[in-house]
């Protein structure tokens, strides 16, 4: 009896170690630090959905949403949420080396222009003639000849301060520049950290309102991850999606698992960061027709040549080498539906 209680043990011990061989580790780079609009990757790590997948995704904070793509191609990360816009600027030259998007999450662009009221700047023409501060490199400061080219603008009365991200926000309340180029989600919740009314004092003026119909952030893969491991893709959208969904109805439940894994985050900025992410950038009329996840390929065409134009890219890659269908559920489990709680 003893031989075969023993035998029995050893053999669960085998079975366990094998199980535990063939869990697939994914590294996932976030596109900055912890925030509530990351609640979705989280909570389906706390819920055991990437588990269920047979993956061990290990999420570490981003430097940047565009230097997801970097992080990816460096092959220090697997995957990772960022911006698709960052992926066609990589493809056009690096096509073999450059990750691929398989869920789209901002169906809207953060790309946007905010100004102080006092600035007297009440439409996108009132531009001109004023001192716009935009951070070198980002996609809104690098856009802004194509926002000023589609939209008749006349480029040489707008004067362009140059400045790091974070003296955006201070320079613009002091008065300093009448207006700031930045992504939306960041800037807004700044300001409310800078005990400001964004909504109140401050005018938006987004990108994607004025002939930039661009994509933005969503989950990446490498290359190298799709063609050695499509398994561990399609597990890890899966996993994904069904987080979305869920903290789409539930975004205290959300949250509970963003602090579970950073305590330091500042729970009501995040949370109400989490539902602007909602509001802004994932419910779209579009969202609601394909469903979470998806793009529509012709509107993908022409957002790579409103890149291509504006980083003067001398290769337009196919809709095909930035974003793949092939890993998603089907449209029936990709149905969001956003409850605010």
């Amino acid at each position: 009896m003893l031989k075969k209680v023993s035998a029995a043990l050893l053999g669960l011990a085998l079975f366990a170690g094998t199980a535990a061989a063939e869990e697939t580790t994914i590294k996932f780079t976030l596109g900055w630090k912890t925030q509530g609009s990351d609640a979705a990757f989280f909570y389906a790590k706390d819920h055991g959905f990437f588990k269920q997948e047979g993956l061990n995704v290990v999420i570490d904070q981003g430097e940047g949403s565009g230097a997801t793509v970097t992080r990816i191609m460096s092959g220090a990360y697997d995957a990772g949420f960022g911006d698709v816009n960052a992926i066609i600027q990589n493809a056009s030259t690096k096509p073999q080396d450059a990750p691929v998007m398989v869920y789209m999450i901002w169906n809207q662009p953060p790309f946007a222009i905010v100004a102080k009221n006092s600035s007297g700047i009440k439409t996108i023409k009132d531009f001109e003639g004023h001192t716009l501060g935009g951070a070198q490199g980002t996609p809104t400061t690098r856009l802004l000849p194509v926002f000023v080219h589609k939209n008749g603008l006349d480029g040489e009365k707008i004067k362009i301060s140059n400045m790091a991200p974070n003296l955006q926000e201070p320079m613009l309340i002091k008065g300093d520049i009448d207006a700031a180029l930045v992504f939306n989600i960041t800037s807004y919740f700044n300001l409310v950290l800078n005990r400001q009314d964004p909504d109140k004092d401050f005018k938006w003026f987004s990108f994607g309102d004025y002939g930039m119909d661009l994509y933005s952030n969503g989950v990446m893969v490498s290359r190298k991850l799709l063609a050695s491991n499509p398994k561990a893709v399609a597990g890890l959208v899966r996993a994904i999606n069904k987080g979305m969904i869920a903290v789409a109805k539930d975004q205290n439940a959300g949250m509970k698992a963003a602090v579970n894994f950073d305590n330091l985050i500042n729970v009501d900025v995040e949370k109400r960061r989490l539902q602007y992410s909602f509001d802004k950038l994932i419910v779209s009329p579009e969202m609601k027709e394909i469903g979470v996840g998806d793009i529509k390929d012709d509107r993908m065409a022409r957002a790579i040549g409103i890149i291509v134009e504006g980083y003067q890219l001398t290769r337009t890659p196919a809709p095909s080498e930035i974003f793949t269908r092939g890993f998603l559920p089907p449209r029936a489990e990709r149905e969001l539906v956003y409850i605010t709680n």
